[in-house]
This record gives C-alpha cells, sequence and structure tokens, in this order.
C-alpha cells in the first residue's frame, strides 16, 4: 500500500513541476496565437492613463452653501399648545423629572411632525430642545444626527444651535 502512494505522490509532484505546455503558433500568418489570458501593455497596470474617480458626496469639493428653509406648511398648533402648557407646568416646577420629560417630549412631537414635512431647519431647533430637557433621549440624538447628514449630503451648512428658524406657517389648506 505504501508504495502506491509513493508512485501517486511523485506523480503528482511531476505534474506540479512540470512546465506548463505552450500552444504552438500556427505557421500561418493570419492566425494569432490562442491564449487563456488577455494581453495588456504595462500602462494597462497603471493608474497613469486612468480616469480620476469622482468625488462622493461626502467629499464634495468646495464651500457648502447656506442653509434655507424649505419643507411644506403644517399646522403646528396642537403641537404649540402642547408645547406653552409643558413649558408651563416645567416653569412651575424647574426640578420636576416628569415636566422636564413632559417638556422634552413635546418638543419631541412637534420635532416629528416637522421632520416629516421636511422642514429639517426647525425640527432640528426642536430636537435640539427635546434633547436640553432630556438628555438621554436617543431619538432625538438620532435624529439630530440625521439631520445634519442630510444636509452634508446636500453639501449646505446646517442650522447651528439657536439659528433655527421658526415652523413655516401653515396655509390653512390641508397637507393629506
Amino acid at each position: 500500500m505504501k508504495p502506491v502512494f509513493v508512485g501517486l505522490f511523485g506523480i503528482f509532484l511531476m505534474a506540479c513541476a512540470k512546465p506548463a505546455t505552450t500552444v504552438q503558433q500556427n505557421t500561418n500568418a493570419g492566425a494569432a496565437p490562442q491564449r487563456a489570458e488577455k494581453l495588456e501593455s504595462v500602462t494597462a497596470h497603471t493608474t497613469e492613463n486612468q480616469p480620476m474617480p469622482l468625488p462622493s458626496a461626502n467629499e464634495q469639493s468646495g464651500p457648502k452653501s447656506h442653509w434655507t428653509q424649505s419643507g411644506n406648511p403644517i399646522d403646528t398648533s396642537k403641537f404649540d399648545t402642547s408645547i406653552a402648557a409643558a413649558e408651563k407646568a416645567f416653569k412651575a416646577k424647574p426640578k420636576d423629572s416628569a415636566a422636564k420629560q413632559a417638556l422634552s417630549d413635546a418638543y419631541l412631537n412637534r420635532a416629528m411632525a416637522l421632520t416629516d414635512a421636511r422642514q429639517y431647519a426647525s425640527a432640528l431647533g426642536d430636537f435640539r430642545r427635546a434633547l436640553k430637557y432630556d438628555p438621554s433621549s436617543e431619538d432625538a440624538k438620532t435624529w439630530i444626527d440625521q439631520i445634519i447628514n442630510i444636509y452634508d449630503s446636500m453639501n449646505k451648512e446646517y442650522p447651528k444651535e439657536g439659528e433655527e428658524p421658526p415652523p413655516l406657517p401653515s396655509t390653512g389648506k390641508s397637507n393629506d
């Protein structure tokens, strides 16, 4: 049994060590050599003659343009009423954690509605206010990052804290 394995192993080594057979060229001048690989020049393997890649959205050159207020106007009166009530309760009891949480939630609710209406600049302000009253709010943190990414993808500056505009006034028409 041992000689069979040694013999097979020897055949295997000879097959691996044997140089690859080349296709003999035809003496016919019109026939090209047959090869499995594509013939390429050395310059095809360099980046010298390659086109420059286009910059991605994150690498856009040039200064960012200033943000503008946009989106669809919505009626925020019910959110404004709830924020006013929560602010009143918070001012009456500034140490009350439930009052702080209610104010944060009120801002978060209006911010979500503004985000749905694509009023990102105004929504950013409300998400920041919600985070001010509830620093552990993961929703506010996530949405702030997402809105900043939206502005970055459009190569626009986003409003700095305190520069956010109020929501666009409602036209009185239904946006449904």
